[in-house]
């Protein structure tokens, strides 16, 4: 697996005027490298596209087409994410002043050693802190 990819990065795929060349790399790179996201990821995403529907901004039919098509790119779902909820990640996200959500894209890339893709401006802040690569 090549990065870890976080949320706001899958989520710009699917919102116009939300993409940019930097996510649209992002992307060409998962299709052909992988990535690696936690267990939280998944619920980010479903969370994020249902909540576009409830805004009328996409409908039920192009979100399910969306994360059918998610489901065929090679993202891992790491599954030692919980097991470094109660440690490394919380202490990540007190450090940084993160969600532990978000802590745990952090720790993934942290423990995995690999870049990590946000638009998230805090987490981008806290990665560049720990001299974690940082992509979108």
């Amino acid at each position: 697996m090549s990065l870890v990819l976080d949320a706001s990065v899958t989520v710009a795929w699917y919102f116009e005027g939300e993409g940019t060349a930097a996510t649209d790399a992002v992307l060409d790179h998962v299709s052909i490298g992988g990535a690696m996201a936690p267990a939280v990821w998944p619920l980010e995403v479903a969370n994020a596209l249902m909540m576009a529907v409830r805004r009328k901004r996409i409908d039920g039919v192009y979100r399910d087409a969306a994360l059918a098509e998610l489901a065929l790119l090679p993202i891992g779902i790491d599954a030692d994410t919980g097991s470094y909820a109660w440690s490394t990640t919380l202490r990540l996200a007190e450090r940084f002043a993160l969600t532990v959500y978000d802590a745990s894209y952090l720790e993934l890339a942290q423990r995995r050693s690999l870049p990590l893709a946000t638009l998230d401006e805090p987490l981008r802040k806290a990665a560049e802190a720990l001299q974690i690569r940082v992509l979108g």
